[in-house]
């Protein structure tokens, strides 16, 4: 009888061994790159995991120096105010404008209110036209005043009150000035009173003084006002001008000095008219 074949031998093998006796699949060996992977399979970056650390170390050093500038600034004896100076004055004095500012000598420099300041001196000042107030790092606060100039005075009794070219009556004083000229205002019989008041008839006339040439603007004594197209001028050495209105201001002002070098020894002059100005008295 002839023996099993080897595919019969083969099959009565697993059947001796049953439905469990399969060895299970080994499994996959794991690579050496593998590792903790993030969301979708990939594996962090090492950049992304150092950058963490750096971007703390970042911050805390920020808000150190954050810290120690914010000390060096308002806490420290470094930057504080030292010395407060002036410059610019011709009637005040210096120590006029210091006591006015009240600069607050030993605070931190940065922490000064220089709009206030300003506010300050022009509030105590009124002669003060504007004033510029700057920081000199490290230890200082400059005054850069820019005072008014008067071009017109009132008489105010034994005193003068100084007005300057934008009508503004800034101060009293008990000598009139050198080379500004004095407002005679006397409008009550002005037929254009009821138009023209004294305060307008004021800014005419200082109107007319702050536009003046200089070259006669030296020589003007007098401003009268008796209405608001009568204008006169008295220069030095009892000369007479008839200015007429305020306007053409700049025109009248040319043929004034015009006429006064041509007719040095005239002593009337009427530029009302200032493309036909006239002189007499010579």
């Amino acid at each position: 009888m002839a023996g099993a074949t080897t595919e019969e031998r083969g099959n009565s093998g697993a059947a001796r061994k049953g439905p469990g006796s399969a060895r299970p699949p080994k499994p996959p060996k794991p690579s050496r790159r593998s590792g903790p992977r993030g969301p979708g399979g990939q594996r962090p970056s090492l950049k992304g995991l150092r950058r963490g650390p750096v971007l703390v170390v970042a911050l805390a050093a920020a808000l150190l120096l954050a810290a120690g500038g914010t000390w060096v600034l308002y806490g420290s004896s470094w930057l504080r105010i030292e010395k407060v100076t002036t410059s610019g004055t011709e009637v005040l004095t210096p120590q006029q404008v210091l006591t006015a500012a009240a600069v607050p000598v030993g605070t931190p420099l940065v922490s000064v209110d220089t709009g206030e300041i300003a506010s300050r001196l022009r509030g105590r000042l009124p002669r003060i036209d504007s004033v510029d107030v700057v920081r000199a790092w490290p230890h200082g606060i400059g005054l850069k005043v820019t005072e008014r100039k008067p071009v017109l005075l009132i008489k105010k009794d034994a005193d003068f009150v100084e007005v300057d070219a934008s009508g503004v009556r800034f101060d009293t004083v008990a000598k009139a000035p050198a080379g500004v000229p004095v407002l005679e205002l006397n409008a009550a019989q002005s037929p254009s009173g009821r138009r023209f008041d004294e305060e307008r008839l004021l800014h005419e006339a200082v109107g007319v003084a702050g536009g003046l040439p200089q070259a006669v603007a030296k020589e003007t004594v007098q401003v009268k006002v008796r209405s608001y197209d009568s204008v006169l001028l008295e220069l030095s050495g009892g000369r007479t001008v008839v200015w007429g209105s305020g306007e053409q201001g700049e025109a009248k002002g040319r043929a004034l000095t015009a006429l006064l070098k041509a007719s040095p020894k005239a002593d009337h002059f009427d530029v009302s008219v200032p493309t036909a100005p006239s002189v007499s008295g010579s």
